[in-house]
C-alpha cells in the first residue's frame, strides 16, 4: 500500500472513510431508537413542607402533567435551610428532566445575599423552565390596632418608631423581606419578630400579640372577612381581584413597591433545550386550563406560564432587588 493512500494517523483513507460512516450511521439509529421524554415517572421537589402554597402548587402541576406524559409524576417535599436542602439537590441531579423543583422565587433570590456561602451557584447550577404562578402577599393588623390604610400605618410608625410589633414566618423570607422594604421606601421602623413559619405568627397578630404581619392570600383572607384582621393592603403593584377593594402598597403611598412571590419550576443545569422547552410549554398549556386558573385563585395565586428566557431574566432582576433590601437593612441569616 503506498503511503500517499493512508492517512495522518496511518489509517488506511478508504477504512477511515467507511469507519466515519459507519460512526454516523450508528450515533442516527441511537438517537432514533431514544425513548421520548418522559420514558419513565419524573420527580418534582417541593423546597417546603405538605400543605403550604408551593406544595399545592407542585401537586396540582404534577397531576396535569402526569395526565399529559401518560407517566407517574411525584412530589417529594424536602423542606428546611431556607430551601438550601431542595436546591442543593437539583444543583446534583443528573440534567435529564426527571427531577425538577418548584419553589417560591424569594428563596432562590434572596440566598444568595443572606448566606455568605452557599453549596451550589444559583445562576449557575439550575436551568430556569417556566413561571408557574405569581401572587401578592397582603399587609394585615390587628382590629385593635388604629389603622385602616397604609397612609394611617405609615403616620402611627413615624409617631412610634420602632414600637410597632410586626410578626413574620421567619428571617428571610418574603413578608420578612417585604416589610424591610417598606420601611426603607416609606422611612419608618417596626419591630420585627420571627416566627418559626408564617401559621405562629399569624395566630399571634390575630390573638393582639403583634400588631401587624404580611402574611399570604389564602391564608390571611378567611381572617380578613371573619373580621379578626383587618385588610390594610396587598403587595402587588395592582389590586388583587381576590380583594378589589384593598388597594394595592403602590397605590397607597409607595409607588414602585412591589414584593409578590413567584412561584417558578427548575431543573439541574444542562438540561437539553428539546426538555426544557416541553415542559414550559406543558406549563403553559396548564396556565390556560380553566379549571387550573381557578384553583390557583383558590391558592391567591394567578397562573403564568412564562418562557425560560422570560424566567431567566425575571431572576437576574429578583437577585439583584432583594440584594439590595438586604444590604441596606443588614439582614443577615440566622
Amino acid at each position: 500500500m503506498a503511503v500517499d493512500d493512508l492517512g495522518k494517523a496511518g489509517v488506511p483513507r478508504f477504512l477511515g472513510s467507511t469507519l466515519a460512516c459507519v460512526l454516523v450511521s450508528a450515533s442516527a439509529a441511537a438517537q432514533a431508537q431514544a425513548p421520548a421524554y418522559p420514558s419513565k415517572p419524573v420527580r418534582i421537589v417541593a423546597s417546603s413542607g405538605a400543605g403550604g402554597n408551593v406544595d399545592l402548587i407542585a401537586r396540582a402541576v404534577a397531576q396535569r402533567l402526569a395526565e399529559s406524559f401518560a407517566q407517574p409524576v411525584l412530589v417529594d417535599n424536602k423542606p428546611g435551610a431556607s430551601g438550601i436542602i431542595a436546591h442543593e439537590f437539583i444543583a446534583k441531579a443528573p440534567p435529564d428532566g426527571y427531577t425538577l423543583m418548584v419553589l417560591p422565587s424569594v428563596s432562590h433570590s434572596a440566598n444568595p445575599s443572606l448566606f455568605k456561602k452557599l453549596p451550589y451557584d444559583t445562576l449557575r447550577d439550575f436551568t430556569a423552565i417556566s413561571i408557574i404562578a405569581r401572587g401578592p402577599l397582603i399587609l394585615v393588623a390587628n382590629p385593635s390596632l388604629p389603622v385602616k390604610s397604609l397612609q394611617d400605618l405609615i403616620a402611627l410608625a413615624k409617631s412610634k418608631p420602632g414600637q410597632i410589633v410586626a410578626a413574620n414566618g421567619g428571617n428571610g423570607t418574603a413578608g420578612h423581606l417585604g416589610l424591610e422594604m417598606m420601611m426603607a421606601m416609606s422611612g419608618t421602623k417596626f419591630l420585627q419578630v420571627p416566627y418559626k413559619g408564617n401559621a405562629p405568627g399569624l395566630t399571634d397578630t390575630i390573638a393582639g400579640h403583634t400588631a401587624i404581619m404580611i402574611d399570604t392570600m389564602s391564608t390571611s383572607i378567611p381572617h380578613v372577612k371573619s373580621g379578626r384582621l383587618r385588610a390594610i393592603a396587598v403587595t402587588s403593584l395592582e389590586r388583587s381581584p381576590l380583594l378589589p377593594g384593598v388597594a394595592s402598597v403602590a397605590e397607597a403611598g409607595l409607588p414602585g413597591y412591589e414584593a409578590s412571590v413567584y412561584i417558578g419550576l427548575l431543573g439541574p443545569a444542562g438540561m437539553p433545550r428539546e426538555i426544557v422547552n416541553k415542559l414550559a410549554g406543558e406549563v403553559a398549556r396548564i396556565a390556560r386550563n380553566a379549571e387550573t386558573r381557578l384553583y390557583f385563585a383558590e391558592q391567591g395565586v394567578e397562573v403564568v406560564g412564562s418562557t425560560p428566557e422570560e424566567f431567566s431574566a425575571f431572576i437576574k432582576d429578583d437577585i439583584a432587588k432583594w440584594e439590595k433590601v438586604i444590604r441596606q437593612a443588614g439582614i443577615k441569616a440566622e
